[in-house]
């Protein structure tokens, strides 16, 4: 794992978060972006070398709306970049964590991601990423 890549957030209401990090960070989001696998819509902030994505459920039935109601709005998972997902999912795999994905998928910000599960990983949801380029 190369870096913390961002944080996710997880909020019942992406425009009136938005503003309300904006006024936080003293500064806009960068990006907004639909994720329609994981049926959410996302804001990415950046405060430093850190990116902050705010993650809005577009589905009642969706991960983040679940999340949601049982845990409330606030942190949902910590990203990691790596430099190659597919040999640190087999890595992690073998050291006997819990994968969510067999195999990569597209996530938002031209990522690919992996997530591993909190039960194996302290309670903490676990984002692997790599940036996805012309020969991934």
């Amino acid at each position: 794992m190369l870096k913390v890549e961002h944080i996710g957030i997880a909020v019942k209401d992406l425009e009136s978060s938005n503003m309300l990090f904006q006024t936080l960070f003293n500064s806009a989001h960068y990006k907004i972006e639909s994720v329609d696998s994981e049926h959410v819509n996302t804001s990415f902030f950046k405060v430093g070398d850190t990116k902050i994505e705010l993650l809005e459920a577009t589905n009642p039935d969706s991960a983040i709306a679940r999340f949601i109601e049982k845990r409330g709005e606030g942190i949902h998972h910590i990203a990691y970049e790596v430099a190659d997902i597919q040999a640190e999912m087999e890595r992690l795999s073998r050291e006997g964590f819990t994968l969510l994905n067999d195999k990569p998928k597209k996530g938002a910000d031209n990522k690919l991601v992996c997530f591993l599960h909190p039960k194996s990983t302290n309670g903490v949801l676990i984002e692997l990423c790599q940036e996805i380029t012309s020969d991934v």
